[in-house]
């Protein structure tokens, strides 16, 4: 009878997904990297390695970042690490609500990436850089697109079903 046209395969939504499980793989690999710099031999060849490295900024920040995290309390390590994988599952949650097109997974894309838009404004007023300021734009954009979508579609929708059913 009436019959609406299929979701497009890979829209926006999806996009937006694969930007925040991107996310999630960036800070599993840093909570993997935090569990890693742990081991004092490690951070003492990483040491060695960044200081064979050309002089230059680079190599300043990475010097400066392991001084950093090596003069770390491990109760401190520890509370960055609880820290890093609990955005990474809020990420997740993200990501996968917004693959599945759940208004859910819509409404707490909202409310997260809204949420950490005042602190990446004070960030980028400490400390701008070109990177920050991508960020920062893609989040507004995200925030800005999925606050129209959610808008002007009306009650949430199910999900495509995977069986074609025909009433007739």
């Amino acid at each position: 009878m009436w019959h609406t046209a299929p979701p497009p395969r890979f829209g926006l939504l999806r996009t937006i997904a694969v930007y925040k499980i991107a996310k999630v793989l960036l800070l599993l690999t840093a909570a993997y990297g935090e569990l890693r710099l742990r081991d004092a031999s490690v951070v003492a060849r990483l040491f060695s390695w960044a200081s064979s490295l050309p002089s230059g900024r680079e190599q300043d920040a990475l010097l400066r970042g392991l001084a950093w995290f090596s003069g770390l309390s491990a109760a401190r390590v520890e509370t960055l690490g609880i820290v890093t994988l609990a955005y990474a599952l809020i990420f997740s949650l993200e990501g996968i609500g917004l693959w599945l097109r759940r208004r859910w997974g819509e409404w707490l894309t909202i409310v997260i990436t809204a949420s950490l838009v005042p602190l990446e404004i004070w960030e980028i007023a400490r400390r701008p850089t070109f990177g920050k300021v991508l960020v920062f734009l893609v989040n507004i954009a995200i925030v800005w697109y999925l606050i129209v979508q959610v808008r002007s579609s009306g009650p949430a929708v199910a999900p495509p079903a995977d069986r074609n059913v025909n009433p007739s």
